[in-house]
């Protein structure tokens, strides 16, 4: 068994294995004697109807990451003595894709787990759930008549619909609508704090964030509700930390402060049940348990005991009455459920096997790049780099200026690779990573070109450079030979990926296998379940990948509970404005045109016709 290069036993503990017959097993973390179940079954199992590539969705890790969210709080707050419970809420906006929602509803229920929104389109899908009396539905962002309406007259219906207040002039419109339909609402206030947290997401929170009463705000919002007799109607206090928050000292500070406004806010006289600390806990996407963008310097136990403690010390200190606590952890429930696995397509490799062979007419200086080998040394190795590229450009300048034809180019440019690469082996066997050269020579990869989109399934990797765990998920016992950059499929050079989870730390390259002819070929990117199915934008219309919900069984076996087939070239032109029929009808009147004046046959019209066809109604991905 090889090394784990790719970090998979620190970043994927729970939920990955390498077995022993090099694939990449997927673990029950609601069953840890069961065996793990080969990850390259299932995508065989799922090429017998569909084409890669898919999101696989892992039920048991979304049901288990419930459990654990919630286990643990309810843990800490036995421990800690809190005198109250805990509610999870679910943001929707992390991933709205429906058969999500509905396993989150439906692994949550024992819990009276609720949703929040941020928009009308949110909220249809919340009210139409299953949720359990107790269950809340939160509502963020900013609201309109419609928004505030719907809400409220839901409550008529038995449902917790808590409207809370992002402004003075959205409460003016709460207290106007709730009167004109005679109906007291579910209200909330968020509130502004002014502790900043770190990482990518911090301009989220501090008191320039772009949601929420600034504290000044907060005595007018209060003054309002009583003067319109709605006071005893705000039961919740809302703030947002931020996303992905690294370190646990800042949720410390954060807990604590917001603390301090519930207490005055009910000191004030509101009857405030609920204290909503927002979204925050991190995922740690390198397993390196340290306060970094992609990681976290905190466990799950650890971030729950964490805030429970601060809010009892708190309301303690101050003869408060402990309130509900609610989080809003989306990014921990759902990130870690789904992985998009995609085949390579093609390769290029910049290798050559042999050096080319001189003859009388080669340029002196294509002689002097041979002679580099004979003094390939640690003492000269810079020099040797140096001297390469010094001569590789100068019978550049001979070609540009037409000194010398395409054949000799072309010779001189595999003799170039070829004395590049002996002095990336050499720097690899002498282990000369310190050296300045490696990096020079980490830049000059190889690239695998794989048959997914980076702006439509990794968005985030492209627009924040967030990182994901990439590995490939067969050959995990055997030495990769290649270190390579991935390419996507689209026409864009930023369809790239050039930054890598291993398991010494991030790299610009993958270490990756040689292909075999006629070998698939299968890379899986991990915990990709939040954000990216509803970021992804159509690139090259390139739409929605086939997706694949499946469920850990025992022994090793799995069962696929269902499967949604992904956008059809049809329905990714009609996002553009192209009507599939008016395609089709204007392409089949040209073809008529040119049959008619004899330049296809009737049988070419026909087959140009039906291959037409075939492609409105084909995958928008490469198709074996």
């Amino acid at each position: 068994m090889t090394n784990d290069i790719y970090g998979i036993e620190k970043w994927g503990k729970d939920f990955f294995k390498i077995l022993s017959n090099g694939n990449l097993g997927l673990l029950n973390p609601l069953k840890i004697k069961s065996k793990p179940v080969d990850l390259t079954k299932i995508v065989k199992k799922l090429n017998q109807k569909l084409s890669p590539p898919y999101i696989i969705r892992v039920s048991n890790y979304l049901e288990f990451m419930i459990n654990e969210i919630n286990e643990k709080f309810y843990k800490s707050i036995n421990t800690i003595g809190y005198k109250n419970k805990f509610n999870s809420v679910y943001p929707i906006k992390v991933n709205q894709q429906s058969q999500v929602i509905k396993k989150v509803v439906k692994y949550s229920k024992k819990f009276n787990s609720g949703l929040e929104v941020g928009s009308k389109a949110e909220l249809l899908i919340a009210l139409s759930q299953k949720l359990t009396k107790n269950a809340l539905i939160i509502c963020n962002g900013t609201k309109d008549e419609e928004f505030i309406k719907l809400s409220l007259l839901s409550n008529k219906i038995d449902m917790k619909t808590i409207l809370v207040i992002e402004s003075l002039k959205e409460l003016n419109l709460i207290i106007k609508i709730s009167k004109s339909l005679d109906i007291k609402p579910l209200l909330g206030i968020r509130i502004k704090l002014t502790n900043l947290i770190s990482g990518k997401w911090s301009q989220s929170s501090g008191d320039r964030s772009a949601f929420g009463l600034p504290v000044d705000k907060v005595t007018e919002a209060l003054t309002d509700l009583k003067k319109n007799n709605l006071l005893d109607c705000l039961i919740l206090q809302h703030s947002h930390l931020g996303s992905q928050v690294p370190d646990i000292i800042e949720i410390r500070k954060y807990t604590q402060e917001a603390c301090r406004f519930f207490i005055e806010i009910s000191n004030y006289g509101a009857p405030l049940k609920y204290i909503d600390l927002g979204g925050g806990l991190g995922v740690d996407y390198t397993g390196e348990n340290k306060s970094k963008f992609h990681s976290i310097n905190y466990s799950l136990e650890e971030y729950c005991s964490n805030i429970v403690e601060t809010l009892k010390l708190e309301f303690d200190k101050a003869k408060i009455k402990h309130p509900i606590i609610i989080t809003e952890s989306g990014r921990a429930t759902v990130a870690p459920s789904s992985i998009l696995v995609f085949n390579i397509l093609d390769t290029t490799i910049f290798d050559v096997k042999s050096c080319p062979v001189l003859n009388k007419k080669d340029h002196i200086y294509l002689s002097y790049m041979i002679q580099i080998l004979s003094y390939i040394s640690i003492d000269r190795i810079q020099e040797c780099f140096n001297d390469l590229n010094y001569y590789r450009d100068e019978l550049r300048i001979l070609f540009r200026n037409g000194q010398i034809n395409l054949l000799d180019i072309s010779k001189i440019e595999k003799t170039y690779l070829y004395v590049l690469n002996r002095i990336k082996t050499f720097v690899e066997e002498k282990k000369l990573n310190a050296n300045p050269i490696a990096s020079k020579l980490n830049n000059l990869a190889d690239i695998y070109h794989g048959n997914f989109s980076l702006f439509q399934s990794l968005p985030d990797m492209w627009a924040i450079d967030q990182l994901h765990p990439i590995a490939p998920i067969q050959k995990l016992n055997h030495k990769p030979n290649k270190h390579v950059i991935l390419n996507d499929i689209t026409c864009d050079s930023d369809g790239m990926i050039s930054k890598f989870v291993l398991n010494d730390g991030i790299k610009h390259t993958l270490p990756i296998h040689a292909l075999k002819k006629n070998e698939e070929y299968y890379l899986g990117v991990f915990f990709v379940g939040a954000y990216q199915e509803t970021l992804g934008d159509l690139h090259n219309l390139f739409g929605d990948t086939n997706i694949s919900t499946v469920k850990l069984e025992e022994n090793g076996k799995f069962k696929i509970v269902h499967e949604q087939i992904g956008d059809k070239i049809s329905q990714v032109l009609n996002y553009v404005e192209y009507s599939s029929d008016d395609i089709l009808k204007t392409f089949s009147e040209k073809t008529r045109k040119f049959h008619n004046k004899k330049s296809i046959s009737s049988k070419e019209k026909n087959q140009l016709l039906k291959n037409f066809k075939a492609s409105i109604d084909g995958y928008t991905y490469f198709e074996n």
